[in-house]
């Protein structure tokens, strides 16, 4: 939000403004030379002047008891310019520097925040420094007033006491401050109190005095001395008023703790609202080292691997609590804990992280205007809205900050008087109070609606987009005589009421049901209503239940996931869709539950990332885990491939993607799988025996690729496709490996191609990766699992047979060294490339076709298309058939290896589309033709895939596609196949 406006100083304040300048000159009177100081001061900053002390008695007081701290300040030029960062330290360090007793300490740390009270006031009223600029320069003035003062009784203390040390480690040990709110979030108001934690690193006592102190005697000690420094309110007022009851056991807790007491106490003992204060916990104070140490212990307790959506009903518990306070206190008026205030934008932004900042770290932020605009780019809430609650919640901290401005008092009450709210009126820039309350309604009325949506209870008139469901409560408990409940299953839309009624019944009666305990069972008994409602509003109510019952059962004793579809009616709408229009899509949730959390989101779910941010989010993610966690690699390598695996088919379903686009993004997926997959074991072999050598003697890196043959050479992959692959390497193999335990490069590579299809295959509670088929290599199954390039050209040129050529047709290195990558294109080109009989290659192919069909094809196309083909009844398998996918491969396969000796740009691409594409350009094949097979070949695999993701065969009835498969056929006799 942009600055409020400066307005016209009302002529009700212009008396207080006078009155105040006046003070201000005759305390001047009292110091030589000062009046005439003032005198030269420019006439704008005489009218700022007169602005702020109108607006606030805090600063009128100061400078009429110290008028020469004003004129220091101006003489400084602190009054027109923003601070770079670390000057407040350093200007405090030098106040401090020489101090000699906490009492100076004391007068010290005082005089120098009213210094820069006083500046951060003028600024703010004078509107020459934004919201961050304030909110920044009054949290840089708290860490340094905590931070000097605390090294300052520190050395004091030690002197005393003698220095605490650490009784396992013998090392000295500092005391770690935590800056818990908005002193955390670097976001202080003008008149904040700070909140702070104290623990120090480990148990111990300390030494070089003459009388040793428990390490925890010498921290509360310290603790206290620091709050009296800080608090203590002494005529020269006060610094911050200090708030510790955000420790552990609140104000019956010690002052301090140990770095092990504090993480089993948020371990065993931590509640919801301490995770939410957490969130903002900052270093502020003490050793920062061992500061960033103790966040890291904590930080699993406030960001859950999991998604937690508990979380939501821990804020709406909150924000009950302080809606009953405020309504017994009569705080409508309080623009922080009222409807529509500053703290219902906090419980948004962080109910969010809660609730996803475990696997999302761009959330794990402290300002809220930063987790705004993650919230925004990471597409959580619609840019609109973030862009409504950023802007209102700018100008309700611009009016906490008017309010604070007045007096210096911790307030967020509207004023009740016509002067202050005069004054207010006035800073925020409005004619006057009804204008400015216009305003601030509008913007409480917004930030509330948006706060109902996320934080609201759905069972609160308004709060949901799912229809409440307590009208299928009792079916659910079992409260309803069996032919009533059948009766409103009807009513319903179930065309097999009795069945649903059963299946119903046996999930409430089950063994999992009746083991949960009370907070399980009472989200499964939140839930089951919201989802039998949302089924009722389905076409196929029957099928919809039947597919998401599984899910339900899996999840029954993990009840956070109960809690995310309750609270998300919009990603239970999704489930209910994806599972109605896919089996395979029930499926996989239902097996692999942690897959809803794509559901939350619903412009990442049906916008998959191209393959760039495909690449880089795979690689940032296996960073995040640690070398030797293997367990963990596989699982994140295994959940990244079935949750964009879901955000596809997801895609294809909504019909935003179309079938070339699936198969592109599924085989990106796999090739962003597999260059992970080839780290890994590649890091692990080097690890166990060390690099293997090329025949120079110098050591691969990794000298290694993995050709992909078939669906994903060709780029075709579909849901569930397994890989067809190719381990190919240009080390020496009779050198033997670098390492403490040396091998010969053979045994390496052969060693290193087994660890990739571990990897891939090895079924884990995250199911598997891929299926492997590694049999089209040289010599098929008898052939070595890994070849040299030397080798595989060999076998190539001189031992395949002609299927294997075909087969080379659709080949291309997915991944692996470009130096290899490049020779196996030489190669491929070279095998490819020869001229070859055409009578000899048409009459090989269309016998290998011939005993595909009579294997595997249908009986109606055996030995070619026949009338009955076509009839009612009649099944087509829309690979094997006479005219289906495999006719078009086995054309365009032909056609590269009979022409591409002349034409070598049939030869650039794998995939059968583009090949197409290059016979019409070459004028191989009539334009006609080419669009005829590039259709029929889209339609085929459009409905594999439909049928795919119902789970069911590739084969419909023989009366559909009967024109594609004519049209097929007739090409296949023309060019002299059949």
């Amino acid at each position: 939000m942009s600055l409020p406006a400066l307005s016209e100083l009302p002529d009700v304040l212009l008396p207080l403004s006078r009155q105040a300048l006046a003070d201000f000159k005759e305390a001047l009177q009292a110091h030589p030379q000062a009046a005439e100081r003032f005198e030269q001061w420019p006439g704008a900053r005489r009218t700022v002047l007169l602005r702020v002390v109108a607006a606030s008695d805090f600063v009128a007081e100061q400078i009429r008891r110290d008028p020469l701290m004003l004129l220091d300040l101006a003489d400084s030029s602190l009054l027109e310019n923003s601070l770079a960062d670390g000057v407040v330290r350093q200007q405090l360090a030098e106040r401090l520097n020489g101090c000699d007793s906490e009492a100076e300490l004391g007068r010290q740390l005082r005089r120098f925040r009213t210094w820069h009270q006083i500046r951060i006031v003028w600024r703010d009223l004078s509107r020459q420094a934004d919201l961050q600029e304030t909110c920044r320069d009054l949290s840089a003035l708290a860490d340094a007033c905590i931070d000097l003062a605390y090294h300052w009784l520190y050395q004091n203390q030690c002197r005393q006491s003698g220095v605490p040390t650490g009784q396992r480690s013998g090392e000295p040990q500092s005391m770690v401050i935590l800056g818990m709110g908005k002193l955390g979030a670097g976001e202080l108001n003008l008149s904040s109190d700070i909140d702070l934690i104290f623990a120090y690193p480990e148990g111990g006592e300390t030494v070089g005095a003459r009388r040793s102190l428990d390490n925890q005697q010498f921290f509360i000690r310290l603790g206290q001395r620091l709050i009296k420094a800080l608090d203590a309110i002494t005529v020269d007022g006060f610094v911050f008023r200090v708030d510790m009851r955000l420790r552990p056991y609140g104000s019956s807790g010690a002052l301090a703790l140990s770095f092990s007491a504090m993480e089993q106490y948020y371990q065993d003992q931590g509640r919801d609202w301490e995770r939410y204060a957490m969130i903002k916990a900052r270093v502020v104070g003490g050793d920062q080292q061992a500061g960033a140490q103790l966040l890291g212990l904590l930080r699993p307790f406030v960001y859950r691997r999991y998604l937690d959506f508990s979380a939501i009903e821990a804020l709406r518990n909150m924000k009950q609590l302080i809606q009953q306070e405020v309504r017994r206190r009569g705080m409508d008026e309080n623009i922080k804990l009222g409807a529509g205030g500053i703290r219902e934008v906090e419980f948004i932004a962080q109910a969010f992280q809660l609730i996803h900042g475990g696997r999302e770290l761009a959330l794990q932020q402290r300002p809220l205007l930063t987790v705004l605009n993650v919230l925004r780019e990471h597409d959580y809430l619609p840019a609109a809205a973030v862009d409504e609650m950023r802007e209102g919640y700018c100008f309700l901290r611009y009016v906490e900050h008017a309010l604070q401005a007045i007096a210096d008092r911790q307030t967020q009450m509207l004023p009740d008087n016509d002067l202050d709210r005069t004054r207010v009126a006035f800073i925020m820039g409005f004619s006057d109070w009804k204008a400015f309350m216009e305003r601030l309604s509008d913007w409480r009325s917004r930030i509330d609606w948006h706060f109902q949506q996320v934080i609201a209870d759905p069972d609160e008139d308004g709060g949901a987009t799912v229809p409440e469901g307590r009208e299928w409560l009792p079916l659910w408990e079992g409260l309803l005589e069996e032919p009533l409940a059948v009766q409103q299953l009807s009513e319903a839309g179930f065309s097999a009421p009795a069945s649903a009624l059963a299946r119903l019944l046996s999930l409430a009666n089950s063994n999992q049901v009746r083991a949960m305990q009370r907070m399980g069972r009472e989200r499964l008994d939140a839930f089951m209503p919201r989802l039998l409602s949302a089924i009722a509003t389905r076409e196929d109510p029957d099928q919809a239940l039947d597919r998401v019952l599984p899910l339900v059962e899996a999840v029954a004793r993990r009840s956070a996931y109960l809690v995310l579809l309750t609270e998300n009616p919009g990603a239970l709408e999704r489930l209910l869709d994806l599972c109605t229009a896919s089996a395979w899509v029930a499926e996989q949730i239902a097996r692999f539950p942690a897959l809803l959390d794509e559901l939350l989101n619903e412009g990442r779910l049906y916008r998959p990332p191209q393959k760039p941010e495909l690449v880089a989010e795979l690689r940032e993610r296996m960073t995040r885990i640690p070398e030797d966690d293997l367990e963990q690699q596989m699982e994140m390598l295994r959940h990244f491939k079935r949750a964009h695996g879901l955000r596809v088919a997801a895609s294809e379903i909504a019909g935003t993607l179309p079938l070339m686009k699936v198969s592109d993004y599924l085989t990106w997926l796999a090739e962003a799988i597999l260059e992970q997959v080839l780290a890994l074991a590649w890091r692990q072999m080097v690890q166990r025996h060390g690099h293997p050598l090329r025949t120079d003697g110098s050591p691969c890196d990794p000298d290694f690729i993995i050709v992909g043959y078939g669906k994903v050479g060709g780029i075709e992959l579909g849901h569930g496709s397994d890989l067809d692959l190719v381990f190919i390497h240009d080390g020496d193999p009779l050198a033997e490996t670098e390492g403490g335990k040396p091998i010969d490069g053979a045994q390496f590579y052969t060693r290193l191609g087994q660890r990739i299809i571990h990897l891939l295959t090895t079924s884990t509670t995250a199911g598997t990766l891929y299926e492997v088929d590694m049999r089209l290599r040289p010599s098929g199954v008898s052939g070595l699992l890994v070849s040299t390039i030397r080798a595989f050209e060999q076998y190539q040129l001189h031992e395949a047979w002609t299927w294997e050529h075909q087969a080379l047709v659709r080949a291309r290195v997915l991944v692996g060294c470009s130096q290899v990558a490049a020779r196996f294109d030489t190669v491929r080109a070279a095998v490819l490339g020869r001229k070859r009989d055409e009578e000899t290659l048409r009459r090989e192919v269309g016998d290998m076709r011939a005993k595909m069909r009579e294997s595997l094809g249908t009986k109606a196309t055996r030995g070619g298309l026949s009338a009955n083909a076509f009839e009612a009844g009649a099944s087509f398998n829309l690979k094997q058939d006479a005219g289906g996918i495999v006719d078009i491969e086995f054309m365009v396969q032909y056609a590269a290896l009979v022409w591409s000796w002349q034409h070598p740009d049939l030869l650039r691409f794998t995939d059968n589309i583009r090949i197409l594409d290059a016979l019409a350009q070459a004028g191989l094949m009539a334009a006609p033709d080419v669009q005829l097979l590039q259709e029929a070949y889209k339609v085929y695999r459009s409905a594999a895939h439909r049928l795919a993701l119902q789970k069911q065969p590739g084969i419909v009835d023989g009366t559909l596609f009967h024109d594609e498969r004519h049209g097929v056929m007739r090409i296949w006799k023309t060019l002299g196949l059949a």
